[in-house]
């Protein structure tokens, strides 16, 4: 398992040993054994903003994009699970303004992409309910076992 995290930015500092952490613990969670292959790109608001006009038609910025890797069958390729996009300036937007540290808010980013890539969707009601019980599950033990000292 390889959790690869690659920095596109140069505008909010958080480590990437924090995020392939916090990808791993997820992954060990939710029953993994052998986790699967994810790749994580910290971006700013220009990068996402891209992506989000490209692959879901909104020309906005957004906080945080999953690319799920699919096989040519359709079915969810088991060795690479996929891809995560997270913007650090939107993070950090949001970790100011609902009071709480910039790693919170990244590990909850990342949570929420990997739980997209695991086929949990926020489409419908139901769907959020449940992926943002999950997500908060994860979170709290996530934050609970690592201790890392929020910044």
């Amino acid at each position: 398992m390889d959790v690869c995290v690659t920095n596109l930015q140069h505008k909010v500092t958080i480590e990437a040993s924090f995020i392939r952490e916090v990808v791993t613990t997820a992954l060990r969670l939710e029953g993994y054994a052998q986790p699967p292959d994810v790749s994580v790109a910290l971006v700013d608001d220009a990068y996402i903003r891209v992506l989000n006009r490209e692959y879901r038609g909104v020309d906005q910025p957004t906080d945080v994009l999953a690319f799920p890797m699919e096989a040519a069958d359709g079915v969810q390729n088991e060795p690479a699970l996929g891809d995560i996009v997270i913007s650090l300036e939107r993070a950090r937007e949001q970790s100011r303004q609902f009071k709480h540290p910039i790693r919170r808010e990244v590990a909850l980013l990342a949570v929420h992409g990997l739980l997209h890539l695991m086929g949990y969707e926020d489409d419908t009601e139901a769907g959020a309910s449940a992926m943002w019980s999950k997500q908060k599950r994860l979170l709290d033990k996530i934050l609970e076992t690592n201790a890392q000292d929020p910044r």
